[in-house]
């Protein structure tokens, strides 16, 4: 089985939550699908303590860029020092994917930032945002930062009129 094609994967460690995080990751973002499967053997039980025919490694693909889920067990969790952006080109963008992944037990946070049921940690933005920020007038940058730092869920047309100056 190929579990990589590209030369970096991001690799995703869960107690033993892997095909359900695949699957909920593939059904909130279009074209991805699961790729692979693989399971634990009977070998090595001594070791990885997982029943043999438990899933150990899922492949899957978010729109193209690969990712590997492994049950590697409760070792190590999720923190805020590994997270993703989704980059969205509308508040409805930004409202669905907000939605989908803080749903069933996700965490919201500051800025953007949210944490899924797993732990795991996004910031889902208006991809207005970086152009914004990079504006050479810095009174305009500074206002789109004071918006969006009160905000949990950003709100691109706030963040939109901070930027004109109509706030």
């Amino acid at each position: 089985m190929t579990i990589a094609r590209h030369m970096i994967t991001p690799c995703l460690w869960f107690d033993d939550q892997a095909e359900q995080a695949a699957n909920l990751y593939c059904a909130v973002f279009p074209n991805s699908k699961i790729t692979a499967i693989s399971r634990y053997p009977d070998a090595g039980q001594e070791i990885h303590k997982r029943p043999a025919g438990s899933v150990m490694v899922v492949a899957f693909e978010l729109d193209g860029q690969p990712f590997t889920a492994l049950n590697g067990g409760p070792t190590f969790t999720f923190d805020e020092a590994v997270s993703f952006h989704v980059m969205c080109d509308t508040q409805a963008d930004v409202d669905y994917y907000w939605n989908a992944l803080i749903q069933n037990g996700g965490q919201e946070g500051p800025c953007g930032w949210l944490k899924d049921k797993f732990g795991l940690s996004w910031q889902v933005v208006p991809s207005a945002i970086p152009r914004m920020m990079a504006d050479p007038d810095s009174r305009k940058s500074a206002r789109v930062r004071n918006a969006f730092m009160k905000m949990k869920k950003l709100d691109l047309a706030t963040i939109e009129r901070a930027y004109a100056g109509q706030v």
